[in-house]
């Protein structure tokens, strides 16, 4: 089944401002604005800040940035921790003085360091009165719709329950370079996934340069930029650190997937001190990278853009004014009719008793079982399906009206 959404015409915009020394465009969204108003965060630290340069992990740091994230948590914000380091920390339990090529070795190392890397951040964190939980992702748990689904399910519960979530790559399980990018791929994966308003990426540099420092002595600072910028990937080359794999060039890119979903990115100096509270409230540290629209537009352009749909759910005329009037999920027990043979993540209408196309999102379930659950209450989901998910259809966060 086909389905076109017809773009809507707008003004032309002026055009943006120049920064004078690097000659980037500059965002026309407010950085302060976008640091400070940012509620989801999802904070990404490198390899080399977290075992001091190989050397073992630094408690301390871990300390500082433990209690920076439980602060931000007090304070209302969700905050969610991408840490590298689980194969650094097993090289300097194993002994390991260079990185391993073998993948079964990086896989070894990556197991050992796990466990001291995930008791590091859980006894930090205890001690600031939040919670932490493990989490271990492979790019394929990303790439699958249902999978990705369930990850997104599990950090949102997380989020809402306070806790922070620690996330690296499943290093023990992958075979293909054992790597997203140093986890700076990761980190904007999964800005991504829980629709974050901000990738913090701390690194062991100030941020980016026009060119390498080291070489050209012109080189200038970027301060800010607009997330994408094509010039920027010329700007960061150079390789990383003998402790990581990422380096410059990841953490632009990062910034570019994760402004996709709306997410802005800034890549900072790790040890500066209370880097993530400043961030938060909008003092400018490091390099801002602003995405061109707030996330809840740039969702609504990726939802409306998928003109190849999996199937529609027709609902009741209650449900058509829950939806567009009210902004709610849709639940199963206002849905008449179910098309099409879509599975759990798929994207699908949602229509009107006549026809009409009134949104369109995430399906938490599939066709087959869709079919079980229209005009059913959640009570029954139960006895229908033999087991109970989500109560919703398709939650509110994955839903997005297309009619005025």
């Amino acid at each position: 089944m086909s389905m076109t959404t017809e773009p809507a015409s707008t003004p032309a915009e002026p055009a943006a401002a120049v920064h004078p020394t690097t000659g980037l465009a500059q965002p026309r969204r407010n950085p302060v604005e976008v640091l400070r108003s940012a509620r989801r965060i999802v904070v990404k630290v490198g390899s080399s800040l977290v075992t001091n340069e190989g050397r073992g992990l630094d408690a301390v740091a871990i300390g500082q940035w433990s209690r920076q994230l439980a602060t931000l948590v007090r304070e209302g914000r969700e905050v969610i921790m991408v840490s590298s380091g689980a194969i650094a920390e097993g090289m300097k339990r194993l002994g390991w003085r260079t990185r391993p090529k073998e993948v079964h070795e990086l896989q070894a190392a990556a197991a050992v360091g796990q466990m001291g890397l995930v008791q590091m951040y859980e006894t930090q964190l205890r001690q600031q009165g939040v919670g932490s939980a493990q989490v271990l992702l492979t790019h394929a748990d990303l790439a699958d719709r249902e999978r990705y689904l369930n990850a997104r399910s599990t950090l949102l519960t997380l989020l809402a329950l306070g806790v922070v979530p620690v996330i690296n790559e499943n290093d023990t399980v992958v075979n293909d370079e054992i790597k997203f990018g140093d986890n700076d791929t990761l980190g904007a994966l999964v800005a991504n996934l829980v629709e974050a308003d901000l990738l913090v990426i701390l690194t062991d540099q100030r941020g980016l340069y026009t060119a390498d420092p080291r070489k050209d002595p012109a080189a200038a600072f970027v301060d800010l930029a607009c997330a994408g910028d094509e010039r920027l990937e010329a700007m960061a080359g150079g390789a990383g650190s003998r402790v990581g794999t990422g380096g410059m060039i990841t953490k632009v890119l990062a910034a570019k997937r994760a402004a996709g979903s709306g997410a802005s990115t800034v890549i900072a100096w790790g040890r500066e001190p209370d880097v993530l509270l400043r961030l938060a409230a909008g003092e400018p540290i490091g390099t801002c990278l602003v995405a061109d629209a707030p996330k809840l537009q740039a969702r609504k352009r990726w939802m409306t853009s998928h003109l190849q749909l999996r199937g529609a759910v027709t609902v009741d005329e209650g449900a058509v004014d829950k939806i567009v009037r009210e902004g709610k999920s849709l639940l199963p027990i206002g849905m008449i009719a179910v098309e099409g043979d879509f599975h759990r993540g798929d994207v699908i209408a949602v229509r009107a008793p006549d026809g009409r196309e009134i949104a369109r999102g995430l399906a938490n379930y599939a066709a087959a079982e869709a079919r079980l659950m229209c005009r059913r209450a959640s009570s029954e989901f139960e006895r229908l399906l033999g087991y109970t998910a989500e109560p919703e259809m398709i939650h509110r966060d994955n839903l997005v009206v297309t009619v005025r």
